[in-house]
This record gives structure tokens, C-alpha cells and sequence, in this order.
């Protein structure tokens, strides 16, 4: 016998419970009230008003084609729901309870009889099963991929499914079956789940769309009756009676929004403007309020992504050099303010970030590679080319103009050439947000130094998801996000089927059979320990193909916000779980006296 969980087990029989972990125990027990990030006595009402960027045109987030508003998953529920506070451990919603053999082999999730859709028609099996087939069939191609290991599912029983699994080795299988979003079969029956839409699906979460005004806002209610209100896992959440969300062009517009009051709360992302544009009465006479949020959450890989699909980075030594020509330590210090880490791992802010050489543990799992992937992945710790700070970067280019001549380039009437081609060393970084100029033009003069002519082309937010979604790019500034419990997702990242996949988020085409063998490696993590060594062992093999140039990372979050809400003392440690807060009556009312006294 062994513990698992809350519940002893005997070894080779199933076992339910109220929730799953992925490795070691839940945190919660079976009658567990609420989370501990959480305020259970949090009042409700209110609106919190927010601001995005560009706009939407369908409010189906489950698709490839269009663009979704943001926030749209608060409408939707799933079986289960992740914890803030945990690795990855899941907890019934629409489920109360979950069998499992203790091989995993399968899952079995039983409905509660009170889970029911916004219309009142209660959640059903069948509403499970054509959720998930629709999913898989005509949703977004990165569902067929998270869900290829289920086998076969089953239903047993008016409240009960199974889904069974190919392979017993992918421990997270379970509980990827768990975040699936729930629709409804008769309602989707009537609609077409694959084109666009601007009427709203029929859900059952938390929230639903009461006004939309495509390109300018959209707002969304607080579903009264919503029969998970008092469940433990939403206890002290969802606060708001009301969340409306404008829409601006650009970012620099929505920060003076801010200001004048337009809206409630920022998460600002602009090192420049944290330092200097909150420099207003608001913020000096406590009215507008300044908070860095400390977390845990693993912040993955922000990055100038090559598009290794392109001829002209799919040469390793090629795709090297152009990173001695990103000064981030110039960058950092004038246009940062020093704000910033350098990144230096695709799992940065974590204890899965690849340190110093590989251990034991890790050379077991690379060794068998070791002729198919750099040596250097064995004899370095990676560090991105760095510099003083000072502009002057003669060595780095000297560097950089020794890796590009090792790759047949050469530098001819002040152009980079292919020396056996004659074919000009050329590309395109294609940008989303005008506010990023400024840390790209410097990269191009630099590189400009080396011979090599780069375009820098801006685009609106739907032009750029298209060209997103159909690897129409030659270089680009993405963010690759983490958990802190890295699975099935990262065949998405960096899988060799996704690389032609339309809508994957292998942004930089990697397409190594020995990276695909590592994810595999990295699913099957048996245990914690073995989780943290596989992604180690990933982490430098994806850094040492240099398929980006990293950038930087953050171990807080930036936060504006009118001093009307109050938020539980504890923070979610992977979350900044905006959610749990609150308006609170009595610092609205003092806001607005204080506000009209000057």
C-alpha cells in the first residue's frame, strides 16, 4: 500500500477522489472549503472596468480562425479546475468525484446533478462526448494533438464517463481530460462550431456575455443563479458583478486612459512606463496605485523566434551569430531602467531552468544523443551573448561576422553574400506592437553593422494573427508561456508534426527528431524529480539550436489600479488571480471624496 493524495491505495485497483495530482499529493483535502488565496467572505458586486489591445471578431475561443475577446474563458466550465497554489493539481467542478487505476490507464468523472448550462438544460454525458469530439474534429488543431492519447471514451451510467488512454507512461492524460471546456451538444447541434461567430455559445461558467460591440468593447455579467457559485473551488472568486473590457489601438492610448480614469486596473508590461509615465497627481496623491506583485510563476521565453522554416536561418551557426548583434545590456540600462533579467532559459523564474552542467541524472537522459545534438549541450552552461552596456559592440560583431563566415557568408560592398550564391543576407521582423520599435530598431542597426539589410514591418493585431497562425514570418517577438508543471503542451511548442501545423505555437519551426523525443520524455516523467531532469535536458537542447534570441523576464507583476479594490493577503503563487479580488465600498467611497476634495 502507498498514500496518494488523501486516500491509501492498494496497488493495481481504482481510486476516487475530489481531485488529481499530477506528482505527490493534493494540498486540499476532500472537505477542503476554499482555496488559501482566497477570501471566502469577499463581497460581491461591483464592476471592474478593464482595457485590451486591437479587437475581436468571434466569440468562440475554440477555433483557428478569428480573434476572441478577451477573458472569454470566464463563460465556460470544465470537469475540473487547476489550483493556483500547486504545480498542477485539478479539482471537480462540473466532476464530484474522479476514478483513476493507479496506472492511469483511464479517468472516470462523475457529473454533479446540480451542473447545468446557462439556459437551465442540465450538463449532461452527451454533453461531454460532443464536447470533446468537436474539440478534437473541428476546433482548433491544437486540441487533436492534446487530446491524440485518449483511445476510446465511455459512457457509464446517467452521470459517469470514461476516457480511456493508448499509453499508460503519460501521466498528465487525466488530467488534460479535466481542463476541457464543456458545450452544450443541442445547442451546438443547431450551430456551426467551426466558422466565426458573434453570438455567444451557450456556457455555464461563471460569467456570460451580456453586450458586445465588436472593435470597442465587450461586457460580461456575473451569472446570478450560476450553480457553482458555492463550491469550494470558486468560493472567495468571480467578485464582480460586472467585467466590461474596452478596446484600444494601441497601448500608449490605453495607458492615458488609465489616468483619466476610463478604467480600473492596468498590468503593465512597459518597463519605460512604469518608471516614468506614472509620474501624474494620481499616482503622487495615492488616488491611482503603483503594486509590484512578487510570484513563483515560471515566465518561459520571451524572444526574437527565427522562423527556421526559412532558408535563410537554417543554418545553426547563422541563426548563433545574429544574437551577438542584441545589445540587452544597452537595452536593459536605457531603455529599461534595469529592470530586467536576461533570460537565459526556456523556463525561466524556475527550478525547471537548465543551471551550470548536467548532472548525472541529466547526462543518463542526454548521452544516448550525444551524436545528434551540439557537444556544447555537455561542455557549456548557455549564456547569451552579452556585453558592457555601452553601445560599443565591436567584439560581439567580430564574433558574429566568424560564425556568419564559418556559414558561407562574407561581407562584399558592404553586404553580407552567400559566398557560393551571392544571394544577400536579408529578412523581415514582423511586429504586433508599435511600443516594441525601440528595442528593435537598435538590434537593426547593429546588424545593419554587419552587412545584413533587415525590414521592420508593424501590422495591425487581426493581419499579424493570420500571419501568426500560416508561419508567415521571418522573425518575430513572441512569448512562449510555462507551467510549472510542463506536459503535453510542449509537442505544440516544439513539436515536429506542429512545425506544419497552422496555428501551432511552434513559432521557430523547430523540427528535431531528438527534441520530439525529449518532449516525449518530458510527458512521461514518472515522478517530480524525473519531471525537473527531462525539462533540464529539453531546456539545453532547444537552447544550444539557438532557435531564438532571448530577451528578458520579470519575478513580479506590475500593477495600476484606482484604489477602490481589496484583494486576499495571500497571492496565488502562479497567478496573479485577479479573480479573488474585490471592490471594496468603503475605499470607493473614500476615492471619490478624496478625488472631488482636489
Amino acid at each position: 500500500m502507498y498514500r496518494l493524495g488523501w486516500l491509501v491505495i492498494v496497488p493495481g485497483l481504482a481510486f476516487g477522489a475530489h481531485g488529481l495530482a499530477m506528482h505527490g499529493d493534493l494540498k486540499y483535502g476532500p472537505n477542503f472549503s476554499h482555496f488559501e488565496y482566497v477570501n471566502p467572505n469577499a463581497p460581491r458586486g461591483g464592476t471592474l472596468r478593464l482595457a485590451a489591445i486591437g479587437t475581436y471578431d468571434n466569440l468562440n475561443p475554440f477555433i483557428l480562425k478569428g480573434i476572441p475577446p478577451v477573458n472569454a474563458a470566464w463563460s465556460f466550465d470544465s470537469l475540473a479546475i487547476q489550483s493556483q497554489d500547486e504545480p498542477f493539481s485539478e479539482y471537480g467542478l462540473v466532476a464530484d468525484n474522479i476514478e483513476m487505476p493507479t496506472d492511469r490507464s483511464w479517468v472516470e468523472y462523475t457529473l454533479r446533478r446540480e451542473a447545468k448550462f446557462h439556459d437551465g438544460s442540465p450538463i449532461t454525458t452527451a454533453d461531454v462526448v460532443w464536447s470533446f469530439e468537436t474539440l478534437r474534429t473541428v476546433g482548433h488543431p491544437f486540441y487533436a494533438s492534446y487530446y491524440s492519447g485518449i483511445s476510446k471514451v465511455e459512457i457509464r451510467g446517467e452521470r459517469s464517463i470514461r476516457f480511456y488512454f493508448s499509453s499508460t507512461s503519460n501521466r498528465e492524460s487525466p488530467l488534460i481530460v479535466g481542463q476541457m471546456p464543456i458545450f452544450s451538444k443541442a445547442y451546438g447541434e443547431k450551430h456551426s462550431f467551426e466558422k466565426t461567430t458573434l453570438e455567444p455559445l451557450l456556457s455555464s461558467g461563471p460569467y456570460r456575455i451580456e453586450a458586445i460591440n465588436p472593435g470597442r468593447s465587450i461586457t460580461y455579467r456575473r451569472v446570478e443563479n450560476y450553480w457553482g457559485k458555492d463550491l469550494p473551488v470558486n468560493r472567495g472568486r468571480y467578485n464582480f458583478d460586472v467585467v466590461h473590457i474596452d478596446y484600444y489601438r494601441d497601448g500608449s492610448v490605453a495607458l492615458e486612459a488609465l489616468k483619466a480614469g476610463e478604467y480600473d486596473l492596468r498590468s503593465e508590461n512597459v518597463a519605460k512606463n512604469w518608471a516614468m509615465a506614472y509620474d501624474v497627481p494620481a499616482v503622487k496623491n495615492g488616488f491611482l496605485k503603483k503594486e509590484e506583485i512578487f510570484n513563483d510563476e515560471p515566465d518561459g521565453m520571451q524572444a526574437f523566434f527565427y522562423n527556421t522554416r526559412r532558408s535563410v536561418f537554417q543554418n545553426r551557426l547563422v541563426r548563433e551569430a545574429l544574437a551577438y548583434a542584441f545589445d540587452f545590456e544597452w537595452t536593459n540600462k536605457n531603455l529599461f531602467h534595469g529592470a530586467y533579467t536576461r533570460t537565459a532559459s526556456f523556463f525561466a523564474n524556475s527550478d525547471l531552468a537548465a543551471k551550470g552542467l548536467p548532472g548525472p541524472a541529466e547526462l543518463a537522459v542526454l548521452t544516448p544523443f550525444r551524436s545528434k545534438i551540439p557537444e556544447s549541450v555537455f561542455t557549456q552552461e548557455y549564456h547569451p551573448p552579452s556585453t558592457d552596456g555601452s553601445g560599443q559592440i565591436r567584439d560581439n560583431l567580430r564574433q558574429a561576422i566568424s560564425l556568419l563566415k564559418q556559414a558561407g557568408w562574407a561581407v562584399k560592398d558592404q553586404k553580407m553574400v552567400h559566398e557560393a550564391t551571392g544571394k544577400p543576407l536579408e529578412f523581415e521582423i514582423l511586429l504586433v506592437a508599435p511600443e516594441f520599435e525601440r528595442v528593435v530598431l537598435p538590434f537593426v542597426r547593429n546588424l545593419e553593422r554587419l552587412g545584413i539589410n533587415v525590414k521592420v514591418r508593424t501590422v495591425d493585431p487581426t493581419q499579424y494573427q493570420n500571419r501568426l497562425n500560416t508561419f508567415d514570418y521571418d522573425m518575430i517577438v513572441e512569448h512562449v508561456s510555462q507551467s510549472p508543471s510542463p506536459g503535453n503542451e510542449q509537442r505544440d511548442y516544439w513539436g515536429l508534426k506542429q512545425a506544419s501545423q497552422e496555428g501551432s505555437k511552434n513559432f521557430a519551426g523547430v523540427q528535431d527528431p531528438v527534441v520530439d523525443q525529449l518532449v516525449d520524455k518530458v510527458i512521461s516523467s514518472q515522478d517530480r524529480e524525473t519531471l525537473v531532469t527531462n525539462v533540464h535536458a529539453l531546456d539545453r537542447v532547444l537552447l544550444w539550436g539557438f532557435y531564438v534570441i532571448p530577451h528578458w523576464y520579470l519575478n513580479y507583476y506590475r500593477v495600476a489600479y484606482w484604489d477602490k479594490f481589496s484583494r486576499p493577503t495571500k497571492t496565488p503563487r502562479y497567478s496573479l488571480g485577479l479573480e479573488t479580488w474585490w471592490l471594496d465600498v468603503e475605499k470607493e467611497k473614500s476615492l471619490e471624496n478624496r478625488r472631488k476634495a482636489n
